[in-house]
Protein backbone atom coordinates (compact mmCIF):
# COMPACT_ATOMS: atom_id res chain seq x y z
CA UNK A 1 0.00 0.00 0.00
CA UNK A 2 0.95 3.82 -0.71
CA UNK A 3 0.96 5.99 2.35
CA UNK A 4 -0.45 9.04 2.62
CA UNK A 5 0.37 12.11 4.59
CA UNK A 6 -2.92 12.69 6.36
CA UNK A 7 -3.05 16.93 7.18
CA UNK A 8 -3.11 16.91 11.18
CA UNK A 9 -6.08 19.85 12.32
CA UNK A 10 -9.18 19.74 13.30
CA UNK A 11 -11.37 19.90 10.01
CA UNK A 12 -12.81 17.38 7.58
CA UNK A 13 -10.89 14.99 5.35
CA UNK A 14 -11.81 14.82 1.51
CA UNK A 15 -9.85 11.97 -0.04
CA UNK A 16 -10.26 12.14 -4.05
CA UNK A 17 -9.24 9.25 -5.95
CA UNK A 18 -8.99 9.51 -9.80
CA UNK A 19 -10.65 6.50 -12.00
CA UNK A 20 -7.71 6.45 -14.65
CA UNK A 21 -4.62 6.82 -12.45
CA UNK A 22 -5.25 5.59 -8.97
CA UNK A 23 -4.03 8.34 -7.50
CA UNK A 24 -5.53 10.01 -4.39
CA UNK A 25 -6.12 13.15 -3.57
CA UNK A 26 -6.24 14.43 0.03
CA UNK A 27 -7.93 17.96 1.22
CA UNK A 28 -8.86 19.50 3.93
CA UNK A 29 -11.92 21.14 4.33
CA UNK A 30 -10.40 23.09 7.02
CA UNK A 31 -7.35 24.49 5.25
CA UNK A 32 -9.50 25.67 2.30
CA UNK A 33 -12.16 27.57 5.07
CA UNK A 34 -8.91 29.49 6.18
CA UNK A 35 -7.94 30.58 2.37
CA UNK A 36 -11.70 30.88 1.52
CA UNK A 37 -12.09 33.83 4.91
CA UNK A 38 -8.27 34.86 3.85
CA UNK A 39 -9.60 35.72 0.73
CA UNK A 40 -12.67 37.69 1.81
CA UNK A 41 -10.59 39.57 4.38
CA UNK A 42 -8.53 41.02 1.58
CA UNK A 43 -11.74 41.76 -0.61
CA UNK A 44 -13.13 43.76 2.63
CA UNK A 45 -12.73 47.85 2.45
CA UNK A 46 -10.55 49.95 4.46
CA UNK A 47 -11.94 51.75 7.54
CA UNK A 48 -13.59 54.80 7.19
CA UNK A 49 -12.33 57.61 9.29
CA UNK A 50 -14.70 59.37 11.30
CA UNK A 51 -16.57 63.02 9.89
CA UNK A 52 -16.03 66.36 11.21
CA UNK A 53 -19.24 67.58 12.79
CA UNK A 54 -20.82 71.07 14.10
CA UNK A 55 -23.87 72.95 14.87
CA UNK A 56 -25.05 76.71 14.13
CA UNK A 57 -27.43 78.78 15.72
CA UNK A 58 -28.40 80.61 12.45
CA UNK A 59 -31.82 78.82 11.79
CA UNK A 60 -33.71 81.33 10.64
CA UNK A 61 -31.19 82.02 7.45
CA UNK A 62 -30.49 78.89 6.84
CA UNK A 63 -34.18 77.96 6.70
CA UNK A 64 -35.31 80.99 4.49
CA UNK A 65 -32.32 80.57 2.30
CA UNK A 66 -33.14 76.46 1.42
CA UNK A 67 -36.66 77.16 1.03
CA UNK A 68 -36.00 79.07 -2.09
CA UNK A 69 -33.72 76.19 -3.32
CA UNK A 70 -35.47 74.13 -5.44
CA UNK A 71 -34.06 70.67 -3.80
CA UNK A 72 -33.78 72.56 -0.51
CA UNK A 73 -36.81 71.39 1.47
CA UNK A 74 -38.31 68.06 1.60
CA UNK A 75 -41.45 66.16 4.36
CA UNK A 76 -39.96 62.75 5.26
CA UNK A 77 -43.40 61.33 6.53
CA UNK A 78 -43.91 59.45 9.91
CA UNK A 79 -42.42 55.70 9.72
CA UNK A 80 -40.57 56.91 6.61
CA UNK A 81 -36.11 56.62 5.80
CA UNK A 82 -34.85 59.19 3.15
CA UNK A 83 -31.78 58.34 1.83
CA UNK A 84 -29.84 60.54 -0.33
CA UNK A 85 -27.70 59.12 -2.47
CA UNK A 86 -24.59 61.54 -3.31
CA UNK A 87 -22.64 60.26 -5.64
CA UNK A 88 -18.58 61.39 -5.08
CA UNK A 89 -17.50 64.21 -7.61
CA UNK A 90 -14.27 64.18 -9.77
CA UNK A 91 -13.76 67.77 -9.07
CA UNK A 92 -14.40 67.38 -5.62
CA UNK A 93 -12.19 66.27 -2.16
CA UNK A 94 -14.68 66.62 0.40
CA UNK A 95 -18.49 66.45 0.96
CA UNK A 96 -20.12 68.74 3.53
CA UNK A 97 -24.02 68.78 4.31
CA UNK A 98 -25.94 70.85 6.46
CA UNK A 99 -29.75 70.35 7.94
CA UNK A 100 -32.74 71.66 9.93
CA UNK A 101 -36.22 70.82 11.07
CA UNK A 102 -39.09 72.56 11.91
CA UNK A 103 -39.91 72.03 15.75
CA UNK A 104 -39.16 68.21 16.60
CA UNK A 105 -35.70 66.09 15.72
CA UNK A 106 -34.77 63.39 13.48
CA UNK A 107 -32.66 60.97 12.95
CA UNK A 108 -29.51 61.02 10.57
CA UNK A 109 -26.36 59.37 9.97
CA UNK A 110 -23.57 58.93 6.97
CA UNK A 111 -22.50 55.78 5.19
CA UNK A 112 -21.07 55.09 2.20
CA UNK A 113 -20.64 52.59 -0.60
CA UNK A 114 -18.22 51.38 -2.64
CA UNK A 115 -19.07 51.21 -5.63
CA UNK A 116 -18.09 52.31 -9.53
CA UNK A 117 -19.62 55.88 -9.85
CA UNK A 118 -21.29 56.15 -13.52
CA UNK A 119 -23.24 59.63 -12.58
CA UNK A 120 -22.65 62.32 -10.26
CA UNK A 121 -26.08 63.42 -10.02
CA UNK A 122 -27.77 63.04 -6.77
CA UNK A 123 -30.89 60.66 -5.94
CA UNK A 124 -33.18 60.19 -2.62
CA UNK A 125 -34.83 56.88 -2.08
CA UNK A 126 -37.67 56.89 0.62
CA UNK A 127 -38.46 53.78 2.32
CA UNK A 128 -41.16 53.18 5.12
CA UNK A 129 -38.59 51.91 7.53
CA UNK A 130 -34.55 50.99 7.29
CA UNK A 131 -35.56 47.20 7.85
CA UNK A 132 -37.30 47.99 4.55
CA UNK A 133 -34.74 49.31 2.84
CA UNK A 134 -32.53 46.36 3.83
CA UNK A 135 -34.97 43.47 2.45
CA UNK A 136 -34.22 46.02 -0.82
CA UNK A 137 -30.82 45.18 -0.70
CA UNK A 138 -30.50 41.73 0.65
CA UNK A 139 -32.44 40.83 -2.96
CA UNK A 140 -28.54 42.49 -4.56
CA UNK A 141 -25.92 41.30 -2.00
CA UNK A 142 -25.45 38.20 -0.08
CA UNK A 143 -23.52 38.10 3.21
CA UNK A 144 -25.09 40.48 5.44
CA UNK A 145 -23.03 41.68 8.84
CA UNK A 146 -25.41 43.40 11.31
CA UNK A 147 -24.35 46.58 12.84
CA UNK A 148 -25.36 48.19 15.64
CA UNK A 149 -28.33 50.35 17.21
CA UNK A 150 -30.13 52.78 14.80
CA UNK A 151 -31.49 55.03 17.81
CA UNK A 152 -33.48 52.55 19.10
CA UNK A 153 -35.66 52.56 15.95
CA UNK A 154 -35.06 50.30 13.14
CA UNK A 155 -32.00 47.68 12.44
CA UNK A 156 -29.98 48.49 9.86
CA UNK A 157 -26.83 46.53 8.10
CA UNK A 158 -23.89 46.71 6.34
CA UNK A 159 -22.87 44.76 3.36
CA UNK A 160 -19.42 43.75 2.21
CA UNK A 161 -19.17 46.96 -0.02
CA UNK A 162 -20.50 49.14 2.49
CA UNK A 163 -19.20 50.97 5.11
CA UNK A 164 -20.36 53.50 8.33
CA UNK A 165 -18.90 56.72 8.75
CA UNK A 166 -21.74 57.74 10.89
CA UNK A 167 -24.05 55.41 12.75
CA UNK A 168 -28.01 56.98 12.60
CA UNK A 169 -28.68 59.04 15.91
CA UNK A 170 -31.41 61.62 16.82
CA UNK A 171 -29.52 64.96 16.65
CA UNK A 172 -31.63 68.21 17.66
CA UNK A 173 -31.79 69.87 14.30
CA UNK A 174 -34.98 72.07 15.47
CA UNK A 175 -33.26 73.52 17.71
CA UNK A 176 -29.47 74.15 15.99
CA UNK A 177 -28.20 73.99 12.09
CA UNK A 178 -26.73 70.15 11.85
CA UNK A 179 -23.50 70.43 9.88
CA UNK A 180 -20.88 68.21 8.80
CA UNK A 181 -18.27 67.35 6.29
CA UNK A 182 -15.99 64.45 5.32
CA UNK A 183 -13.17 63.64 3.11
CA UNK A 184 -13.70 61.71 0.01
CA UNK A 185 -11.96 57.91 1.30
CA UNK A 186 -12.18 56.52 -2.73
CA UNK A 187 -14.68 56.75 -5.50
CA UNK A 188 -17.99 55.39 -4.43
CA UNK A 189 -21.55 56.81 -3.58
CA UNK A 190 -22.38 58.37 0.20
CA UNK A 191 -26.08 58.01 1.78
CA UNK A 192 -27.51 60.20 3.78
CA UNK A 193 -29.93 58.77 6.00
CA UNK A 194 -32.78 60.99 7.90
CA UNK A 195 -34.62 58.46 9.92
CA UNK A 196 -38.36 59.55 10.70
CA UNK A 197 -39.28 55.45 11.50
CA UNK A 198 -39.25 56.33 15.13
CA UNK A 199 -42.03 58.74 14.78
CA UNK A 200 -45.49 56.76 14.80
CA UNK A 201 -47.45 60.34 14.64
CA UNK A 202 -45.47 63.45 13.65
CA UNK A 203 -44.20 63.92 9.62
CA UNK A 204 -40.75 66.59 9.43
CA UNK A 205 -40.26 68.77 7.53
CA UNK A 206 -36.68 68.65 6.08
CA UNK A 207 -34.51 71.84 5.18
CA UNK A 208 -31.20 70.56 3.78
CA UNK A 209 -27.83 71.41 1.27
CA UNK A 210 -25.28 69.25 0.30
CA UNK A 211 -22.09 70.26 -1.73
CA UNK A 212 -18.47 68.91 -2.58
CA UNK A 213 -15.55 71.40 -2.23
CA UNK A 214 -11.97 70.81 -3.91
Amino acid sequence: LTSYHVPQGGGDIVMIQSDHTGAVDIISAELETADLLGEQRKAQPPPLAAPTMWTTEKMKEFKAKMGKEKNGRMVVKRGEVVTVRVPTHPEGKCICWEFATDNYDIGFGVYFDWTTVTSTAITVQVSESSDEEDEEEDEEIEGLSPVGDVERGSKSYLRNRYGEIMPVYRRNSHREVQAGSHQYPGEGIYLLKFDNSYSLLRNKTLFFHVYYTS
